[in-house]
Parts: C-alpha cells; structure tokens; sequence
C-alpha cells in the first residue's frame, strides 16, 4: 500500500492559538504521488479532557454527517440535514461550538431565533429533532456526555389545517373544464395520485413501465422501502395513455435519465403544485391544495366510508405505526383493491 504524506500548514499566529487551547482551523493537504489533493474545509479539532482524544467541533461533526448521508444514497434526508445546518449555523453566526456546549440554554434560544423568523411550532420541531439525532450521534461517538439539552423545546407535532379534500371537491377537481396543458397534467397526475392510493410524488416519478403487468403494479416506497401491491384500475391507466414517456419510467416526469433525475423530478413537483393553486382557486376550493393533499385525501375519504383503519394504514404503506402491525399479515390485497375501486367509483 502507498503511503499518503500529511502535512498540516500553520502560521505562526495559528501556533500561538493552539498553545492557548484554542480553536484553529487547520488546512490539510494530501500528498500522493507527489500530486496535491486538499482534503476538505474546515477541520476544527478539540481537545477532550477526560480522555485526551481530539474530537471535530459541532459544525464540522454535523458537515461529515451531511457527508455520510449523501456517501450512502440518502439525498432527499442530507437536504434536510443541509437546511438544518444552515439554519444552525446562522443562528450561530457562523461561529463553531463543542458538542458539550450545547445545552438547553442554547437550544431554547435556538428555539426562539426560529420563531422570530415565523416559522410554525411543526417547522420548529422539524429543525430541532434533525440537531437532536446529530447531538445524540456525537454523544454515541463519544464527543460529550448527554446533558438532555432538549428538554425544554418543542420536538412533537401540532395538528395543522386540514390538508383533505371530501368528495364534492375531488369531483369538482375531476369535471372541472381545464384547456391548458400544464393544468391537465397537473390535475391528472393530482388524480393519479389518488387512485393509487395516494401514491406520492416521488414515487409516481420513479415508477417504471414494467411494474405494470398483468393488471397490477408492483412498486417499492422509496420513504420506506416497503412493497407495495394494487390493482391496476382502467382510470390509471387512462391517464398514464394521455401522457406517454419517452423513458424506462410510465410517467414524463424524469425525461433524462441518469445523474440529475432528482433534480427533474423536484422541478416538476414544484410546477404541479403550483398548476394546482391554481385549480383550486378555479374549482371554489379554499384548501392550499398540493399533490399531499391526493393522499390525506383518499386516507380520509377510506375512513369515513368505514373502511378499517388497518387496512388504511397498509394500503398506504405505514408500517410503523404499532396498531397496525398485527393485522398486517391478516390483510389480503385484494381486498385493499376493492376498497379502493369503491373509492375510485366514488368520484364519478
């Protein structure tokens, strides 16, 4: 095996801080074959009393994390893990800590920075859970000792708008007269959505031509990686005509395949639900209506035609909610297919 040279450059001054027992940001450089490779940004290292060890600051600890998400394909999460950060690091003003300086002091003013931007109590929460799990991955790997320091801030739900539709706007949705091409699309991708059980966006993006066969599709979440079965209904596949692709994939969502199909898809996603603001406003619907929407709307719709809620809860993919999971097994697709044609007759 080669050996890599390490050299860590210091100035003078940056000498004089680490013998305070100071913080310094240190450049590091690789040598390898005589070529020079840098070796990322700032590598803040801190000095553990009890063990001697030198441990990243927070903000670096959290910047690998982000890394490490993205190492192992879990985009969508080291996005959110990437909002959190900067929304983090602002409030630090860009100023690094130890992982043992965070206590509930620091994080109620957290707290309160969030709320002085007007986010809501669930967006808060949101923020706070991600520096939790970070916080609690530093306390695993052995940076500080766990001081609770978020006893004190908000880390449940709040129940918000009702984010569902009842049957009279789904048909007005459904019959309304729409002539534009981004509206049509929009509205039948909203529908789509809806049949299938309120299958999310990401999914209808994803799901390719051959998981449609024989009258069924088969699919896999990609939130939860669960296997998902239905029968595939002349409505769906009315609308999946009226929209052919190009691709491997059954929708033109995704139009070029390769490194940027996320990218595209969430392009997409944003133009949908923006096409859709504007249906509602057409359709006399108050709701802020998005593609999320489909899916709380065929839960509750399920419901209220007395349809058990373990058979919701599976149809939908939930398998973590330990209601459910004793009937799992119990619970033939079929008879979720014909709940859900029921459904689906509903809106005509």
């Amino acid at each position: 095996m080669m050996k890599s040279n390490l050299t860590i450059q210091l100035s003078p001054r940056e000498v004089e801080t680490l013998r305070r027992g100071e913080t310094v940001n240190i450049g590091i450089s690789l040598k390898h074959g005589g070529e020079q490779v840098q070796a990322g940004g700032e590598q803040n290292l801190l000095p553990d009393d009890k063990t001697g060890k030198h441990y990243p600051t927070f903000l670096v600890f959290f910047q690998s994390q982000i890394a490490r998400l993205k190492a192992n394909g879990n985009a969508r999460t080291s996005e959110t893990y990437q909002a959190t950060y900067n929304k983090f690091r602002a409030f630090r003003q860009g100023e690094d800590l130890a992982a043992a300086e965070i206590d509930g002091t620091l994080m109620e003013a957290f707290q309160s920075f969030l709320r002085a931007q007007g986010l809501s109590m669930n967006s808060i929460s949101f923020y706070i859970r991600i520096i939790r799990a970070v916080y609690h991955r530093a306390v695993h790997e052995g940076m500080c000792d766990d001081c609770k320091p978020f006893t004190h801030v908000f880390t449940g739900s709040q129940t918000t708008a009702k984010r569902a539709l009842n049957l009279k706007e789904l048909q007005r949705i459904k019959h309304l007269e729409l002539t534009d091409k981004d509206a049509l699309f929009a509205r039948d991708l909203f529908l789509l959505s809806f049949y299938t059980r309120g299958m999310s966006f990401v999914d209808l993006a994803y799901l390719k031509k051959e998981d449609v066969h024989n009258g069924m599709m088969v699919y896999i979440r990609r939130k939860t990686g669960q296997r998902l079965t239905m029968r595939w209904e002349k409505e769906m596949e009315l609308i999946v005509r009226h929209h052919p692709s190009s691709t491997l994939y059954l929708l033109p969502i995704i139009h070029t395949v390769g490194d940027h199909e996320r990218n595209q898809y969430r392009v997409l996603q944003s133009k949908v639900n923006r096409e859709l603001k504007k249906i509602a406003s057409k359709a006399n619907i108050k709701q802020n209506l998005t593609m999320y929407c489909a899916r709380h709307s065929w839960a509750t719709i399920a419901r209220e035609h007395k349809i058990p809620v373990s058979v919701i809860s599976h149809a939908m993919g939930h398998t973590n909610e330990m209601m459910t999971e004793v009937y799992l097994k119990a619970i033939d697709s079929s008879e979720i297919d014909k709940y859900n044609c029921e459904i689906i007759q509903l809106l005509e």
